[in-house]
């Protein structure tokens, strides 16, 4: 079954809190896990940024809003406990408790108001509409995580399109700076002198693997706005042949068919790496090429081991 929304995981999270006794977030997330039958595979599976699991950040976030509602109190670091409302509100036997059930508590609906101060009414409206039926409701972290995602996907989008509209040349020395932030190349001037060259027989350039020019890759560097097919793909390698070499680069602003990926995999003799389009801009993002930032977020949680007293 898919992961639960965090939502989901409140009611089942108070009844596990039923017996009065203080419990480890870990052992509430081991007996949820248990109680929605969830896979190895669906316990581990982590968020996008690699900070926590999904599943470990959703039931932190439910035991997070059952707190600020009065249903649970943390007695020690680490630890959950039930509260007399938590009780009161398990008596009503309710189906489901999730974030309207909550905003019968003052302080919830306290938290909810700190929580939007200094947001626009449209953000508090769009904050609103990702509960709203049909939609699976996010905890926060999930919510900017998934804004970053979109932002970045736009950023890429727009970037690509740039970098469509430049000049062949412009895009061979984009290549250049792209590979020096890679660490490849060697010295600015050494990349500058090796790529764009030759343009001869499939290859656009050389430049050294590394910053003592031990290996060299050859580059090709096209800006398309079609698809690459496999026959592009057969100059290229039939170049690093001619010149006895068994690494290459093939960059485009296009795509390559899948024919052409599969010929790319077919040479075990030669590794022959295959960047298009969107790849390229996602690079670009990656390294700071091109782009700029405007405005950094933290996102920060408790220090566990500041608060240690033994």
């Amino acid at each position: 079954m898919p992961i639960p929304d965090y939502e989901s995981l409140m009611l089942p999270f108070l009844r596990l809190l039923s017996d009065g006794q203080p419990w480890r977030t870990k052992q509430a997330i081991d007996a949820l896990a248990h109680e929605f039958n969830l896979t190895a595979e669906e316990i581990a599976q982590m968020l996008p940024s690699g900070a926590t699991t999904t599943f470990g950040s959703r039931v932190g976030w439910a035991k997070t809003y059952l707190k600020q509602a009065g249903l649970i109190a943390q007695p020690s670091r680490g630890m959950s406990q039930i509260t007399a409302r938590g009780l009161a509100a398990l008596q009503e036997a309710p189906k489901r408790i999730d974030g309207s059930f909550l905003e019968r508590y003052d302080e919830f609906l306290a938290f909810k108001s700190r929580a939007r101060s200094g947001t626009s009414d449209k953000a508090v409206a769009d904050k609103n509409s990702i509960g709203a039926p049909g939609n699976a409701p996010q905890p926060p972290q999930e919510r900017m995580e998934a804004a970053a995602r979109e932002v970045q996907q736009s950023l890429s989008d727009e970037l690509l399109q740039t970098i469509k509209d430049c000049s062949p040349g412009f895009f061979e020395r984009l290549v250049i700076q792209l590979l020096l932030k890679m660490g490849y190349g060697g010295s600015r001037q050494e990349a500058g002198q090796a790529v764009g060259r030759s343009g001869d027989g499939g290859i656009d350039g050389v430049i050294a693997e590394d910053r003592l020019g031990l290996e060299s890759i050859y580059v090709q560097a096209k800006r398309w706005q079609g698809s690459v097919g496999e026959p592009s793909l057969r100059d290229f390698l039939g170049a690093l042949v001619s010149r006895g070499a068994n690494k290459g680069v093939f960059i485009t602003t296009g795509l390559f068919t899948d024919a052409a990926q599969q010929f790319a995999r077919r040479s075990p003799q030669h590794k022959v790496v295959l960047i298009d389009g969107p790849r390229l801009a996602e690079l670009m993002i990656e390294h700071d090429l091109g782009v700029s930032v405007v405005a950094t977020y933290q996102l920060k949680r408790i220090d566990s081991d500041f608060f240690a007293e033994d």
